[in-house]
């Protein structure tokens, strides 16, 4: 062989090993006969995500009872890539946020350990209530501290909570009030408000890393709960159960039948479509009186009582969410959609007829609200909702110097309709781009106003909502359901969606292409079942696997080297 040919030879078989040592599939692994070597290589960096607001609510309630109250306020969350989730992972906590967290850890601490509370969270009592009892104390702190930082605490973060707590009990001359102390001391720690994963060498992939247990089971629980490990996941975790195919599946079918389910469904669902922006949002109110803050809290219910019910209760298919007739009501939103609620003092449930307007959750008040103006509609923002949202398309953001003026002027005589003021908006060169895949989705909702209220005139103009995606046309709201159920995209978007919120971050290279090579295909042959995504993510290796670096480049680099190397040679 000569030299040039054994130089090539060796180089193809060095790219070889790297592909195949990243690869090597473990015979135990469903996967391993559905996924091609490229896409077995999906995994990511690990993450640290501050929790979120609603993780800290349901943790203490979790762990301390429902009736103790937190008080103070949460720094604001920041959205990336289309997810809260995403976004924990790049923000810290302030000096004034700080001072926040430490108000209602002192709250909690007090509330926890006072003496109507004592006899129920308390596993001891301290041999004197006048002095320091380090027994009693590691007992007290070891138990709640196991699950308020998602693993057992080491013997030296133990010890110094039980010094700080006797160093406190012998100033003070009460026990409760040192450990009450120290118990405030952890809500502030990091090991608490950041949800830290760590990786250790994966036995079953030499060379490669996964999740440590307790971290496995921490991306778990937050997946699928929105919450801490439980007791149960955290001894899964700490005998070794969680890294076996049997005692991860276990855990996740234990999981899946869990009231809590129904927490983490909600996360994500109010996550995903955007929901914290409620907090912010406002109507004209000598326009529409009717919007107050109930109105918020009931919109953003009904479209999740929807949601939880379809796709939990009657499992059914996911895409069917933006077709049903059924949905949630209550007489003040009746009273706004203009439908009868018979329920005088609660939700009830409703069917919408097959001539009427309103089908799915594109038509409901939290969606044609959260993306209108205070005092008209906008089917520029609900079509870019749409797209981002529902079908994760980036929709360009628009030219600063725009002029809206068209737009804005609702009492001009010469455009009466949404429609018009935006044909002559967007005829202008700079426009026409944005608003040719953003306008004709939101159109299709012009018979709904900003607060979600049925009309079919505007201005004494008739309102025309017909329109196309992606080559689909339709003439009104019920067809633009069936549209975006039937787009490609919005399955694909959900998986995606869904996958990025429990690794918090977006998919890798090797990650998207697992994704769509075989986590797709399986939502599909589920008929678009949510349970179903939610396991086949939740027990596949790749969920916790850990990569310093994206693999796909790294083979990529390699093959462009081998060759660059054996064309020089």
């Amino acid at each position: 062989m000569s030299t040039k040919a054994k130089t090539k030879h060796i180089l193809t078989m060095a790219a070889i090993v790297i592909l195949l040592s990243a690869c090597s599939p473990l015979n135990t692994d469903p996967e391993s006969t559905s996924i091609s070597k490229v896409t077995k290589l999906a995994g990511g960096p690990v993450s640290m995500r501050r929790i979120t607001s609603g993780q800290y609510e349901r943790i203490i309630g979790h762990v301390f009872g429902s009736t103790i109250e937190l008080g103070g306020r949460f720094e604001p969350d920041v959205r990336s890539s289309g997810l809260l989730e995403v976004g924990a992972s790049r923000v810290s906590v302030t000096p004034s946020g700080f001072e926040q967290y430490d108000l209602m850890g002192r709250n909690i601490a007090a509330q926890i350990l006072s003496e109507k509370n004592r006899p129920i969270l308390m596993p001891c009592l301290p041999s004197a209530v006048d002095a320091p009892d380090n027994t009693c104390a590691a007992q007290f702190l070891g138990r709640v501290g196991r699950l308020l930082y998602r693993r057992p605490l080491t013997d030296g973060e133990l010890s110094v909570q039980v010094d700080k707590a006797a160093e406190a009990t012998e100033v003070l001359s009460d026990f409760y009030a040192g450990l009450e102390l120290s118990l405030a001391s952890m809500l502030v720690s990091p090991p608490f408000l950041f949800r830290q994963e760590v990786a250790e060498p994966d036995p079953d992939y030499p060379g490669s890393m996964r999740l440590d247990g307790y971290s496995k089971a921490g991306r778990l629980s937050f997946f699928l709960w929105d919450a801490a490990p439980d007791p149960d996941l955290l001894q899964a975790a700490e005998s070794g159960e969680l890294h076996t195919r049997e005692g991860l599946e276990s855990q996740v079918e234990r999981m899946l039948e869990s009231p809590r389910l129904k927490d983490g469904v909600r996360a994500f669902f109010s996550d995903m479509l955007e929901f914290d922006s409620f907090k912010t949002l406002s109507k004209d109110t000598a326009l529409y009186p009717k919007f107050t803050f109930r109105v918020v809290e009931e919109a953003a219910e009904q479209t999740l009582r929807t949601i939880t019910h379809h796709l939990l209760f009657k499992n059914k298919d996911y895409r069917d969410l933006f077709t049903t007739p059924y949905t949630f009501l209550t007489p003040l939103l009746g009273s706004l959609y203009r439908v009868p609620v018979s329920s005088p003092d609660g939700w009830a449930t409703h069917k919408y007829g097959s001539n009427d307007a309103q089908a799915g959750i594109l038509t409901h008040l939290s969606f044609v609200a959260l993306h209108s103006h205070p005092g008209r509609t906008s089917p520029t923002l609900r079509g870019k909702a749409l797209r981002e949202v529902l079908l994760c398309q980036k929709v360009p953001d628009p030219p600063g110097n725009v002029d809206f003026n068209i737009v804005q002027d609702t009492a001009n005589p010469n455009f009466k309709t949404v429609r018009q003021r935006l044909d002559a908006h967007a005829s202008e060169p700079m426009c026409v781009g944005c608003h040719k895949i953003t306008d004709p989705l939101g159109l299709a909702l012009e018979n709904f106003n900003t607060i979600g209220g049925y009309r079919t005139t505007e201005n004494g103009a008739v309102i025309n909502t017909g329109g196309e995606l992606d080559g689909v046309m339709f003439s009104n709201a019920s067809g633009l359901g069936r549209a975006v159920r039937d787009n490609p995209a919005t399955a694909s978007c959900l998986v995606n969606r869904i996958y990025s919120y429990g690794v918090g971050r977006m998919a890798t290279q090797s990650e998207s292409a697992w994704l769509s090579d075989y986590i797709e295909k399986h939502f599909h042959e589920s008929g678009y079942k949510l349970p179903q995504l939610l396991r086949i993510i939740a027990t596949s290796d790749a969920f916790y696997r850990v990569l310093l670096s994206d693999p796909g480049a790294q083979i990529a680099r390699a093959r462009s080297n081998a060759q660059l190397q054996t064309v020089e040679k």
